[in-house]
C-alpha cells in the first residue's frame, strides 16, 4: 500500500506541475466519477459490517458479496465515465487529446487496475467466508484484503477531490 501511495503522490505531483506549464483543458469531470465514489465509501461499509459478521458465514459471506457487487459497479461507472469524456472530446491520446486528459485517464485507470486486484481478494473472502474458514478465529486473510479495499477506497476518494478541484 506505501508503494502504490507513492505512485500516485508521484501522478498526482506530475499532474500538478505540468498543469502549471499551460496548454491545460478544462473539461467537467462527469458525474459519473461522483457515483462511483460513493459506490465505494458504500462498499467499504459493507466489509466493515462483514468484519462485524465474520462468525456468521451467511450473513458475513452475503456482506462481502455486496462489496465485490459494489465494486463492479463501481469499475462500470468509472469506464461509463470514460465513455462521457470521449463525448466531450477528451481523449486518453490521439488527434485531438490533450495531456489534461491523458493525466485523468492514466490516474484513473491505474486506479482501477489496482481496484481488480482488491476484487480478486474479495472473491477469496466471498469464498471462505461461505465454506466457513473464518469461524477458527483466523482472519488474517479477511483482514488483509479489507485494509487493501478501504485503502483503495481512501485513495479513490483522494484521486475524486484531487481531479474534481485541482
Amino acid at each position: 500500500m506505501g508503494a502504490i501511495g507513492m505512485f500516485f503522490a508521484g501522478l498526482t505531483s506530475a499532474y500538478i506541475v505540468r498543469k502549471a506549464e499551460g496548454n491545460w483543458l478544462d473539461f467537467t469531470l462527469p458525474d459519473w466519477f461522483l457515483y462511483s465514489t460513493i459506490t465505494i465509501i458504500i462498499s467499504s461499509i459493507f466489509l466493515v459490517l462483514a468484519k462485524k459478521n465474520i462468525e456468521n458465514e451467511k450473513r458475513s459471506s452475503n456482506f462481502v458479496l455486496f462489496v465485490l457487487i459494489l465494486g463492479l459497479v463501481f469499475s462500470y461507472f468509472q469506464i461509463t465515465g470514460w465513455k462521457e469524456l470521449t463525448n466531450q472530446g477528451v481523449f486518453l491520446t490521439g488527434i485531438g487529446s490533450n495531456v489534461a486528459g491523458s493525466f485523468l485517464y492514466v490516474i484513473t485507470l491505474s486506479h482501477l487496475i489496482h481496484l481488480i486486484g482488491g476484487l480478486i481478494a474479495i472473491v477469496f473472502i466471498v469464498i471462505r467466508s461461505r465454506k466457513g474458514l473464518y469461524k477458527d478465529g483466523n482472519h488474517l486473510g479477511f483482514d488483509l484484503a479489507s485494509w487493501y479495499w478501504h485503502f483503495l477506497g481512501i485513495l479513490w476518494i483522494y484521486l475524486f477531490f484531487f481531479l474534481k478541484y485541482i
